[in-house]
């Protein structure tokens, strides 16, 4: 049996880490490793999903990478690629920004990747508040990654959930796959949800707070209270409350908010998933209670490993939230649609070669290139040099085609590096090499094959 049939039927997990955070303006603080889980992870994290609100909307000039105008899309990536997680993609909506990194050798599998924007504020005028998306097929699997940031105050409860209507109905993607956002198999929904603590007074809130009798405020929590009304959260799914509320702070503090306005604390920032039901609506009926037919789904099962705020970041009047899962779900996709080989290390100029061979079902671009990545590379525009994928047209029925790097479009010092295939139709990555070594030019080391084989990486680091 080969590796490919092996993968098809083993059952797959993806770990995914997402992070809330309204920033509040704020330049992002000098080390966030604590908050993407850097110092004590395993490497075992796929994916990483970033949603912000209220990002500074001016645009520094001290940036290093002309492609970003905010600095923390900067300092993500800065602080992301040398662990091997590229930036997928991002989408921004004023100061809603949302980032989505996943391991360099993932890169093929995520397909079909499409963002969308809905603005709320001022009547769907202004993008202070609505929703930004990002949608992709994970290894043959439909996921939405959906950042909001809802109406603010206590008593706009039910325009929020309005609002979040209206996301859901206006943000529609192309391609007969997955059209909206709850037509995909997982969804997962976060941001500054905006939900506040209901007919409670001050002191009992901050009373159960200092107390650790956080149960005793779920009951009031506008968004739990929601769930068993609002037919539009049916099928969300959220972990306990087991972090103090994350709003609102005094900026540089772990202390609640002093000012004269006095907010309640409230658990304004929250991370939810939702799995697509696929049981006919007979079966769903039968099934009663909300939720109780999660598994009744396409196979996938998702797994909440942490539910956590980190009180020790206090650049904005909100504290960070972030959750780690596990999806499981069968391989679907498990060959990439382009195969690029590195025949043997590259000790001089001549040797500077590279096969591809393209899937059946491919859709091949004149446009379409192959660039040279340092490891670590942070998007797929951060290559060293490229060359364009071209086919003869005598060449264009064979399996194999070869390319060849010149002297100007190589890096002049030695160093790990990987090919990556871009597809100009489908604006990604769709083919990676494994890290090869390129010597400093005429330095004699034993030539090794190197090849393909993001799926045996994967299996081997997880046993």
């Amino acid at each position: 049996m080969s590796v490919y049939k092996r993968y098809y039927i083993t059952p797959f997990s993806n770990r995914v880490h997402i992070i809330t955070w309204n920033v509040g303006s704020a330049t992002p603080p000098d080390d966030i490793t604590s908050l993407l889980g850097l110092n004590v992870g395993d490497g075992n994290t796929d994916m990483y999903i970033i949603g912000l609100q209220e990002v500074n909307s001016m645009i520094n000039k001290r940036l290093k990478d002309v492609l970003f105008t905010d600095q923390w899309s900067e300092v993500c990536m800065e602080r992301l690629s040398p662990f091997g997680y590229v930036l997928v993609t991002s989408q921004r909506m004023q100061g809603l920004l949302l980032l989505v990194f996943a391991k360099y050798y993932h890169l093929p599998f995520l397909r079909g990747v499409q963002t969308e924007t809905t603005r709320t504020g001022l009547g769907g005028y202004w993008g202070n508040k609505g929703g930004v998306s990002a949608r992709m097929s994970v290894f043959g699997h439909t996921i939405c990654f959906l950042n909001c940031h809802l109406p603010a105050h206590m008593e706009n409860s039910e325009q929020r959930m309005e609002d979040f209507e209206s996301i859901l109905q206006q943000q529609q993607f192309e391609g007969q796959a997955a059209t909206g956002v709850l037509d995909h198999d997982v969804v997962f929904w976060f941001g500054d949800l905006n939900f506040r603590i209901d007919d409670l007074e001050m002191q009992v809130v901050k009373s159960a707070i200092d107390n650790n009798k956080l149960p005793t405020l779920w009951e009031k929590d506008q968004l739990n209270m929601a769930k068993d009304s609002e037919t539009v959260l049916e099928g969300f799914q959220e972990g306990p409350l087991k972090f103090p509320p994350t709003y609102k702070f005094d900026v540089g503090t772990d202390t609640y908010d002093t000012s004269g306005k006095k907010r309640k604390p409230a658990w304004t920032d929250r991370i939810l998933w939702r799995l697509r039901v696929t049981a006919p609506a007979g079966a769903a009926l039968a099934a009663g209670k909300r939720g109780s037919i999660s598994g009744l789904t396409s196979g996938t099962k998702v797994t909440q490993h942490c539910y956590r705020s980190h009180m020790e970041y206090t650049v904005s009047d909100h504290k960070p939230v972030s959750s780690i899962f596990t999806l499981q779900f069968p391989y679907k996709v498990d060959v990439p649609l382009v195969t690029l080989i590195v025949e043997d290390e590259w000790n001089s100029i001549a040797d500077a070669t590279a096969k591809f061979k393209l899937a059946p079902s491919y859709s091949r671009s004149s446009w379409d290139w192959i660039g040279l990545y340092k490891v670590g590379f942070k998007h797929h525009k951060d290559y060293v040099g490229y060359v364009w994928a071209k086919q003869e047209e005598a060449d264009f029925h064979r399996q194999e085609h070869q390319v060849t790097f010149t002297e100007e479009e190589l890096p002049k010092g030695s160093g790990d590096f990987i090919l990556g295939y871009y597809s100009n139709n489908m604006s990604t990555i769709v083919g990676v090499t494994e890290p090869f070594q390129q010597p400093c030019t005429g330095q004699s080391e034993r030539a090794h094959r190197h090849r393909w084989s993001s799926i045996r990486h994967h299996h081997s680091s997880r046993e």
